[in-house]
């Protein structure tokens, strides 16, 4: 898989080309995500995207759903590629994960506005808190979704201090669901990777 920058139809593979890729490179992109996930507490996984992820995010929906014309191939990139770092953030998926179908309901609800509380927290800088849902609101008054989408932006200096090596901690302020800790070096070393 060519990283390009950019997710354009012409720097996908073809469904032939990408089957025959997928077979010798899914354990390294099931790697590079694992790498790029991220537990907060018990219930909070962040899993950081990148052009790699989510150019086999895009790939997987079009081998999936057999999609090789132009129409369909531009709405999967315009559906993902807005998940795509570029350069001056983070980008995540954000779940929220209860095995107990009960328990899930009820904290779901505890928990409305958790995406909100999300926060990133460079050393010698303060808090970035995530900006969630850019695309659709995904809770309601009775609980907050599963699933977000958040962004973390960051000022150069900020930029500056992760690509020299700053500690960064990832945290979430919200009432119910307090909970911080300092990211990996592995997937800091990856994440500041997506920093220009």
């Amino acid at each position: 898989m060519q990283l390009t920058g950019s997710i354009t139809r012409e720097s996908l593979m073809t469904l032939e080309a990408y089957a025959k890729y997928r077979k010798a490179h899914k354990a390294d992109v099931i790697a590079h995500r694992k790498l790029r996930s991220v537990h907060l507490g018990d219930h909070v996984t962040l899993q950081f995207e990148s052009e790699t992820s989510i150019r086999y995010q895009i790939q997987e929906m079009l081998r999936i759903e057999k999609i090789f014309e132009e129409e369909g191939i531009q709405q999967e990139i315009e559906a993902y590629a807005p998940l795509m770092p570029d350069g001056a953030n983070w980008k995540a998926t954000m779940l929220i994960e209860y095995p107990d179908e009960n328990e899930r309901k009820r904290e779901l609800a505890r928990l409305i506005g958790v995406e909100d509380r999300m926060f990133v927290e460079v050393e010698g800088h303060g808090r970035v808190y995530a900006i969630a849902d850019e695309d659709l609101d995904r809770e309601n008054d009775e609980k907050t979704s599963a699933v977000h989408f958040v962004r973390f932006e960051f000022t150069p200096a900020m930029v500056s201090a992760i690509k020299a090596g700053a500690a960064v901690k990832l945290g979430c302020d919200h009432t119910n669901y307090p909970a911080h800790m300092t990211i990996p070096a592995e997937a800091l070393a990856s994440l500041a990777g997506d920093l220009k």
